[in-house]
């Protein structure tokens, strides 16, 4: 083979650096696009398919091998750790399975299927651009993705292509053959890059053209996996203490899985040509660049199953590690949302799921106050009022971090029903909002005015108010629990008690008129008193229907689509 004595660096590295720039934004724009479409169907795996730590990390694999980024899986994770809905041991199944996962892209690009990279982008592209649905065009941008990666690939493998004659760079290869420089060379591109898949698809890229030898690429690999926890606690900057555990467990490990083979390369590489496919008809180069980038891809998969097998006995004892080395930090005593976390945004499908479980909580919040209404406006204290102010000011507070985080969720590409469940969130967000500032406002004022003047409510006349609290009290709780539950029985129960409140207050007011001639000091003040109250309970129970009505409605478009 003739020697190349020169090389045109600059040609090289342009071709080279723009491969790399397309092989990324086509891994970025398949892993976004995919996990637009699938994202709601995988989310709903994990939250199955998590009952122990097999399922977990069976899970894991499954929804990192569809959508591509063990990014997008870990921030899954971290929604389902802190709504309660897992475990850290079960999550840290989950993350185990999540780099097995990412393996199935470099068996994708161990085909060398270059050549198709230019017909995927222009499927893609013509069927983005004519398509109507959003879902049809999200698949379209993947497709479109998956053959920028092989394209770039492709113009990798050109630049790189004139090294395999170059001196100076066979020799450098020569020098790589100390596992500990491939590891730490593996490590600092991918924490550069931010993106292991870039890293094994590079590997596999030189692989091809015979540039590198299998034992170095194993290194290489080995690299990827530590480089990749960089990424990973740089995600969490910021982030709830459970994002922080889980690069924790991440790191813990993909350092364990490497120590555990850094010593055996030799073994390793060996045991992997024993089931690899094998070109016995080509000799040297030629026969490198035909076996090494599929032995690297099996390599890497094997890596991480077999570490995968190893590691998933002892998630109890790492979840334990974890959770000494990030403990949890205690609540604030400022009110602030317990889970929302822009994290979130990045899987709008948890986003909404997120926000959902914060409405719970201010909903939870809201009923507290409805509950002690008519004590406050009857016999209620100064301290009483600044206590439901307080209340509302928590309310409140949280309502306005509901909203600007659904302004941000508004921005991302959302498909489906997502967009109605948008709508319908902040309806609800509104509405409970709405009924603290009728509690905090109107109806302290009502206990205000009531002692100002010193005006009393007689026990005949709280004997007719107190079952109107209790039936909008009621109410509210059917309508929280069909909200929690998604279960519409309790919505439509809500959305009927209107007839109920309608009736009692129709009887206490009968009540209030007969009063007004009674002997009785500041009796007229006391009867607007008592007519405001009744006022406060029926525009409380309006709130409540109107987010009833919005459960209803979407449970029905909900089964509506599914049919």
């Amino acid at each position: 083979m003739e020697e190349v004595s020169t090389l045109d660096l600059g040609v090289m590295f342009t071709q080279l650096g723009g491969g790399l720039a397309l092989f990324l934004y086509g891994m970025r724009r398949m892993t976004e696009s995919l996990k637009i479409v699938a994202g709601n169907n995988m989310k709903n795996l994990l939250a199955r398919l998590t009952a122990n730590r097999f399922a977990a990390a069976f899970a894991g694999t499954v929804v990192t091998a569809v959508i591509q980024s063990s990014s997008v899986t870990t921030v899954l994770v971290v929604g389902f750790v802190s709504a309660g809905l897992l475990t850290v041991s079960q999550s840290i199944g989950v993350i185990l399975g999540a780099n097995v996962g990412t393996t199935i892209t470099a068996q994708i690009v161990a085909f060398a299927i270059y050549k198709y990279g230019l017909l995927l982008i222009a499927a893609g592209f013509f069927t983005e651009i004519m398509a109507r649905r959003a879902r049809t065009k999200q698949w379209a941008m993947a497709v479109m993705g998956l053959g920028l990666i092989f394209f770039g690939m492709e113009l990798m493998s050109m630049a790189t292509g004139p090294l395999r004659q170059w001196p100076p760079f066979l020799e450098l290869m020569q020098n790589m053959r100390n596992p500990l420089l491939t590891i730490a060379i593996g490590a600092l591109f991918t924490a550069i890059v931010q993106s292991s898949s870039a890293t094994t698809g590079i590997v596999i890229v030189f692989a091809s053209q015979g540039l590198i030898s299998l034992e170095a690429g194993i290194g290489l690999i080995f690299g990827a996996n530590l480089g990749t926890c960089a990424t990973a606690f740089l995600s969490t900057i910021g982030r709830p203490r459970v994002a922080v555990q889980a690069a924790w467990a991440h790191l813990a490990f993909n350092v364990g899985g490497v120590l555990l083979w850094v010593f055996f390369i030799p073994e390793f590489a060996d045991a992997v040509r024993g089931f690899s496919p094998s070109a016995g008809h080509l000799q040297g180069t030629e026969r490198l660049a035909a076996d090494t980038p599929r032995q690297i891809a099996n390599a890497h998969t094997l890596f991480n199953i077999t570490n995968l097998f190893i590691f998933i006995w002892f998630t109890g004892p790492l979840a334990r590690l974890v959770q000494r080395i990030a403990p949890l930090e205690p609540e604030p005593e400022s009110m602030q949302p317990m889970y929302l976390d822009d994290l979130y945004l990045e899987q709008p499908a948890l986003a909404l799921d997120q926000a959902h479980r914060e409405l719970e909580r201010v909903g939870g919040m809201v009923r507290k106050m409805i509950g002690q209404q008519l004590h406050v406006a009857a016999h209620g204290t100064e301290d009483d009022a600044d206590a439901l102010t307080k209340a509302d000011d928590d309310v409140d507070a949280l309502y306005e971090d509901i909203i600007v985080f659904f302004g941000k969720l508004s921005q991302r590409d959302l498909v489906a029903k997502q967009p109605q469940e948008l709508a319908r969130l902040i309806g609800i967000a509104n509405y409970f909002e709405n009924i603290g500032d009728i509690i905090s406002k109107d109806l302290v004022a009502i206990l205000h005015k009531r002692a100002s003047l010193g005006l009393t409510l007689s026990q005949p006349t709280l004997a007719v108010l107190e079952p109107i609290e209790q039936e909008v009290c009621r109410a509210f709780d059917k309508m929280l629990s069909a909200f929690e539950s998604g279960d519409t029985s309790g919505a439509l129960d809500a959305i009927e008690s209107k007839a109920a409140v309608n009736e009692l207050a129709t009887e206490a007011a009968s009540h209030l008129a007969k009063r007004l001639v009674a002997d009785a000091p500041s009796r007229f003040e006391t009867f607007e008193v008592e007519t405001d109250i009744i006022d406060i309970l029926r525009r409380v129970n309006t709130y409540t229907r109107r987010i009833s009505r919005l459960i209803v409605d979407n449970t029905e478009s909900e089964e509506a689509a599914a049919q």
